[in-house]
């Protein structure tokens, strides 16, 4: 019996994703696209943050990001929103989105590269200036 080395599965998942570069990002979350960073805690302290980025640990991300799920965040509505998914260099990202594609969010992919990409070009807080953030700081403001 044949095994799938994580080579081979990390292609296999890439082959179904269109991958968002991280110049592309802007466009993308302009457009309504959900940034969501699966680093865990620990890694965020060490290397930073991505104001505006939805931060849900790969632990959890199916039961959060799925619509049938009774676990799921209410940015969870239906199987068209665009999730891009980050890590810390886009490896572990490419496998959660190969992953939500399977749960039916056909709109979910990766950042090439993660978060390192967007540091080194300069776009740590893009994610700040997203629709979606930029309401939720709205509504917080009034409480």
């Amino acid at each position: 019996m044949s095994h799938l080395t994580i080579d081979g599965m990390l292609a296999q998942a890439r082959q179904r994703l269109q991958r968002v570069y991280a110049y592309e990002l802007p466009q993308r979350l302009a457009r309504g696209a959900i940034l969501v960073d699966i680093r865990p805690q620990a890694q965020r302290i060490k290397e930073g943050t991505i104001p505006g980025a939805l931060v849900i640990e790969r632990n959890v991300l199916e039961w959060r990001l799925d619509p049938a799920s009774s676990a799921r965040l209410a940015l969870a509505t239906d199987h068209d929103v665009e999730w891009i998914i980050t890590c810390s260099e886009g490896y572990t990202s490419s496998l959660a989105a190969a992953t939500l594609q399977q749960l039916g969010l056909r709109r979910a992919t990766d950042l090439v590269g993660g978060y390192q990409a967007l540091k080194a070009a300069g776009l740590l807080t893009v994610a700040a200036t997203a629709p979606h953030f930029q309401r939720e700081v709205a509504t917080l403001a009034w409480l």
